[in-house]
């Protein structure tokens, strides 16, 4: 199939077979964004930013928040289950550049995170189960289950995984609450005293980090084809989920680390926000948080699959992705949603998830950029303010310089394999590209792709 130039997935502002609700569409991003981030990164965070976390967290909403106003425009005007790449096609063209992107934010926005966030989820079930959260091989083991699980889910259709969402979140959101009252009314303030914080090159540097918290606002752009009145949805529930998640990451930070030392926090890691509770309310407060873990990644793992099965479809419709991973694909009408499955199998159980959190962070705020740059393009037609987008879009890119340059001093891997995800994108875009240039009939004699 020839790329269609300049052609991104059809939307339409009622599709007719809506199955989602605002309220799926808003628990479906608050349940990706948690699961993500306060469980899964808190420890690594800690490394960086020390007991300053909170304001790490706190800034790293504003630029999701100014990075979501884009997307929440470009969503109002052009309403589709191809989402964010659905943007970057009406803002430059459904050339080489977007496919670069698409196959970027892929790799990191949805395999990557749905990876880590599988073995935060595997790391909290050998804790239950085994009473040993450093069981790799039941982590593993956990955290396979629980994708296969939820990829069932995802395939059973929109309206169950509405349901499914809502019932965790508001269970989440209720534990949370309890956790937020129980830390902050024991808070020790000489832990989050300003004098034991480190540099501000180092709390800027660990946005790039935080932002990987809050990555799960993505999905919710990928939910237009399902989303009953996507117009005037689609931006209520990225500013909702959004606000909503912002304060809780907060109020988490500042409890977490108003009750442990920097030191315990790095050292437990994914349990930390579980041990924040343990001196008040012992072991039933360890094991209440632990489940809530639980359901906060299972929830992030199923919003990540279902996002990557409309993702996949709508590049795959318009020549970016091969046609495997389309509705029509000889694996069936979750192709896309299957290969997805496979891949994040894959990196749960190869590779090493904690030096790729970091770097996934940094090169998905990237493909973010891109977005922002595309409605500064489109900003008369989607009727958006400048100055928003231009704040999120510059404070972006300082935070992606800083947090490169601290990356290439302290860990130079680190660099140089956040440098090989665009160039493993690259790759694949050419290789995919040749190989349909080869096999699709030409018009005229010309290529049918647009150079842009």
């Amino acid at each position: 199939m020839a790329i269609k130039p300049n052609q991104p997935p059809s939307s339409d502002a009622r599709p007719p077979d809506a199955r989602l609700t605002l309220r799926g569409a808003v628990f479906l991003g608050i349940g990706a964004m948690v699961g993500a981030g306060i469980f899964a990164l808190l420890g690594e965070a800690g490394a960086i930013a020390g007991s300053a976390v909170w304001i790490s967290f706190l800034a790293a909403g504003v630029v999701s928040l100014a990075l979501g106003y884009a997307m929440a425009k470009m969503g109002t005007r052009y309403p589709s289950s191809g989402g964010l790449i659905t943007y970057l096609i009406h803002g430059f063209g459904n050339g080489r550049l977007v496919g670069v992107a698409a196959w970027l934010g892929y790799l990191t926005a949805i395999v990557v995170v749905g990876a880590m966030v599988a073995v935060s989820f595997g790391e909290y079930a050998s804790a239950i189960v085994v009473g040993d959260n450093n069981a790799t091989g039941w982590t593993k083991l956990f955290a396979s289950a629980m994708v296969l699980a939820t990829t069932f889910l995802c395939i059973i259709g929109p309206r169950t995984v509405d349901r499914a969402q809502s019932v965790i979140v508001i269970a989440l959101l209720a534990v949370f609450a309890i956790f937020v009252v129980v830390t902050l009314t024991h808070l020790d303030t000489h832990l989050l005293a300003p004098s034991g914080y480190p540099s501000v090159n180092s709390i800027v540097s660990s946005i790039a980090l935080t932002f990987f918290a809050y990555l799960g606002f993505a999905v919710i752009s990928f939910t237009g084809g399902d989303l009953e009145n996507p117009r005037r949805n689609l931006p209520r529930a990225m500013y909702v989920a959004l606000g909503v998640t912002t304060v809780l990451y907060v109020a988490i930070a500042l409890g977490v680390f108003g009750t442990l030392t920097v030191s315990q926090v790095v050292e437990f890691g994914p349990t930390a926000i579980a041990e924040a509770v343990r001196p008040t309310l012992g072991d039933a407060g360890f094991a209440a948080m632990a489940i809530a873990a639980l359901l906060a990644t299972a929830s992030s793992v199923t919003a990540t699959l279902y996002a990557s099965e409309g993702l996949t479809s709508a590049l795959a419709d318009v020549g970016q992705f091969p046609t495997v991973f389309g509705k029509t694909s000889r694996l069936g009408p979750h192709g896309g949603l299957w290969i997805t499955t496979v891949a994040t199998l894959l990196f749960v159980n190869v590779f090493d998830l904690g030096a790729l959190a970091s770097i996934g962070s940094a090169v998905s705020l990237a493909v973010f950029v891109l977005v922002g740059v595309a409605a500064i393009r489109l900003r008369h037609t989607i009727g958006a303010n400048l100055a928003i987008l231009l704040a999120g879009v510059i404070f972006s890119i300082v935070v992606l310089v800083v947090f490169a340059v601290d990356t290439y001093g302290n860990d130079p891997k680190a660099f140089w394999t956040m440098i090989l995800l665009p160039v493993l994108a690259l790759v694949l875009d050419a290789v995919w590209k040749h190989r349909d240039a080869g096999t699709a009939p030409a018009a005229g004699g010309e290529d049918q792709r647009d150079r842009s």
